[in-house]
């Protein structure tokens, strides 16, 4: 268990920036949860600014933006892996691993296969359970799905 177990002062808000993101619209998920951040208590900061680091990685992935993309998706899951596995209503051991396997498969395609790792974010978006695989990936891709925490 990670040392922030607590999730009293968790925002309400956090719940719009989460369907935004199990929705595909990431720039509005980024809105919601920077807000958030901007406001949060020091402890929690780096919870909301992993879940939009990932959001806005996956934004950049869908502009073909490879770069930005790998260094949003690695900061957000490094962001996130001390709240693991859960916090604030969120599986976040399964967003952060999530957002590794995305990476990896990112890294392992090249920024010159990126279109094709974009073109396999639709098949997944918001659907739980759902899983992509790219041409050459050796493992298929989780849904982008943020899921609640198991009771």
């Amino acid at each position: 268990m990670g040392p922030y177990t607590s999730c009293d002062s968790v925002d309400p808000r956090l719940g719009e920036g989460l369907a935004l993101f199990n929705q595909g619209d990431y720039y509005a998920c980024h809105d919601v949860l920077e807000a958030i951040w901007m406001e949060a208590d020091p402890l929690e900061k780096p919870f909301y600014q992993g879940i939009l680091q990932i959001a806005v990685g996956l934004y950049h992935l869908g502009n073909h933006n490879w770069r930005g993309a790998c260094i949003l998706l690695g900061e957000g899951v490094n962001r996130l892996r001390p709240f693991e596995p859960t916090y604030g209503g969120v599986d976040v051991e399964r967003l952060a691993d999530c957002g590794w396997a995305w990476l990896t498969t990112l890294h392992q395609s090249g920024a010159e296969r990126v279109a094709e790792v974009a073109a396999a974010v639709p098949q997944v978006q918001g659907s739980p359970g759902a899983t992509a695989t790219i041409a050459g990936s050796d493992r298929p891709l989780p849904a982008l799905y943020i899921y609640p925490r198991e009771a």
